[in-house]
């Protein structure tokens, strides 16, 4: 039986940010380094999230996730009301650009031992993809690519019986 040309977008690998983006929420939570760090997990804590970008002036100047604020603040033994979200965000922070595909952004993930990356447009932040949302993404496309699979058979089934 022949099979369709499958089109770049339709294997999971290279399937582009920019579309996988699009079918999120356009939500991007930021703080400002000079917030304080329980302001900053407040905020985590009320919108489920386990990443802040930290913006300073438009521009990304940081992130900061629920591990920065127990490794540093919590076991640095540092008051989350007086401490700035400065003190511990990360500032050398691992991006991903809206053209990058699922693959370089699980390599990226992979690489650097993170969870999560902000989403570069030009020199905007336009989002953030977590390891969670690739994943999701992983699984609907098996369950895609299952249930296509299992109407081909049905197909080659009824059609020599």
């Amino acid at each position: 039986m022949d099979h369709p040309l499958r089109r770049p977008e339709q294997i999971l690998g290279y399937r582009p940010l920019k579309q996988i983006l699009a079918a999120r929420p356009k939500a991007l939570w930021t703080v400002g380094p000079g917030d304080n760090a329980l302001s900053a997990m407040q905020l985590m804590a009320d919108k489920n999230i386990g990443l802040l970008v930290v913006m300073e002036h438009r521009a990304l100047v940081g992130v900061l996730s629920e591990r920065d604020c127990v490794r540093r603040l919590v076991l640095g033994g540092k008051s989350p009301e007086a401490t700035p979200v400065a003190d511990i965000m990360v500032r050398n922070v691992v991006k991903a650009n809206i053209a990058n595909t699922f693959a370089d952004c699980l390599k990226l993930m992979h690489e650097h031992q993170i969870r999560h990356l902000p989403v570069m447009e030009n020199d905007d932040v336009v989002g953030v993809i977590s390891v969670r949302d690739l994943l999701g993404e992983a699984v609907a496309h098996h369950a895609k690519v299952i249930g296509e699979l299992e109407r081909e058979r049905l197909t080659m089934l009824t059609s020599t019986a």
